[in-house]
């Protein structure tokens, strides 16, 4: 039997406790990596823990929400100090915010999806840049969202703070382009059949809609060592990899 493709490796997942980030988590740790999962939800966490050990794998649970930035860098420290380094960040978790005209949107709604849509995952870069860097293959994956370009109405705080997303990853691709063995990708999943989807399209029939562990294996492959393309999106609706950088 050949070696799991991640074994020896170490995984962090954000909003590891339902959707695509648990169906991630679970199939990175099916492919040997060790999984460090992060949510809000305790009880989450731990059916993912137990899912885990189900397939013969292992996780660190660390509970906390995503907008406590001060977690974060004890994420990294703690990281540095049992693991070394980090081998995939998937920077997952995020929240739909309000659906609502933009002149309607509280200040307190508009901060709170900031911060868990973007500022959480700059914080994550500055905790765990050093860490993905002493990987002899480090691979960051962010999830995006196809609302980022079109023009959808009362979708404004999601759509803004994806597009900050898409710019972050562009410029955090193009500071680690050469001479590190960090590569990048953003990854557009499309209508999946998750919490987040049904509460913005509650007529929508969730069986028409693909799954989150369909998504999964395919995120699985862009935190391999053998991936080596930086600076792609990937549109799973399509199938498709697809560059992000600008013309020169």
């Amino acid at each position: 039997m050949s070696e799991k493709p991640l074994a020896g490796r170490v995984a962090v997942v954000t909003g590891a406790s339902r959707g695509i980030g648990y169906a991630t988590a679970l199939a990175l740790a099916e492919a040997g990596a060790h999984v460090v999962a992060t949510a809000r939800t305790q009880g989450g966490l731990e059916e993912l823990d137990d899912a885990i050990k189900a397939v013969g794998g292992q996780a660190t649970l660390a509970p906390f929400p995503i907008d406590d930035f001060d977690a974060i860098d004890r994420l990294g420290g703690a990281l540095y100090q049992r693991f070394g380094k980090l081998d995939a960040l998937v920077a997952n978790a995020g929240q739909l915010g309000p659906l609502t005209p933009l002149g309607h949107v509280e200040p307190k709604d508009w901060d709170k999806i900031v911060a868990v849509n973007l500022t959480a995952n700059w914080r994550l870069i500055r905790s765990l840049d050093p860490l993905l860097r002493a990987s002899d293959a480090g691979r960051a994956v962010f999830l995006t969202s196809g609302v980022v370009h079109k023009d959808r109405a009362y979708w404004g705080p999601y759509a803004v703070t994806k597009a900050g997303v898409e710019a972050l990853a562009r410029s955090y691709a193009a500071e680690t382009r050469t001479n590190t063995p960090v590569k990048v990708t953003l990854v557009n999943p499309g209508p999946l059949r998750t919490k987040m989807r049904a509460s913005a399209m509650p007529s929508e029939d969730p069986a028409t809609l693909r799954t989150p562990a369909e998504l999964a294996p395919k995120i699985v492959g862009l935190c391999l060592p053998s991936f080596t393309e930086t600076g792609k999106l990937y549109d799973f609706p399509t199938d498709a990899l697809q560059s992000f950088r600008a013309p020169e």
